[in-house]
C-alpha cells in the first residue's frame, strides 16, 4: 500500500483548471449557460425559437443546453444574454 496523497478541491471548476483565472473563466461561463438556459425554459420556447430570438443557430442553442461551456466565450454568453432582453451583473468577492 502507498501513502498516496489526495489532493482536495473547492470546486470542479478548480480541479479541472490550470489557473485561478482558467477557474473563474469557467465559473463565470457556466454560471451564465445555466442562468441563459432557465430563461429559454421559464419562456417555453423550442430550441428553434430561442435561437431566433437569440440571433444565433439552431445547433448553437442545443450547445448551450447540453452545457457544452468549451463552446462559448463570456462575450458569446452576454451577447446571448442580451438578446434575452436580460442584464448580466458582474460582482466582485474576495477570494
Amino acid at each position: 500500500m502507498s501513502d498516496t496523497e489526495i489532493e482536495t478541491f473547492d470546486s470542479v471548476w478548480d480541479a479541472i483548471s490550470q489557473t485561478p483565472s482558467e477557474a473563474a473563466n469557467l465559473r463565470l461561463r457556466a454560471d451564465l449557460i445555466t442562468q441563459i438556459s432557465a430563461v429559454i425554459d421559464e419562456r417555453g420556447w423550442t430550441q428553434r425559437e430561442a435561437a431566433e430570438h437569440c440571433g444565433v443557430s439552431q445547433p448553437r442553442i442545443n450547445d448551450l443546453l447540453r452545457g457544452r461551456i468549451s463552446r462559448f466565450s463570456l462575450d458569446a454568453l452576454v451577447n446571448i444574454a442580451a438578446a434575452l432582453g436580460t442584464r448580466v451583473r458582474v460582482q466582485l468577492d474576495a477570494a
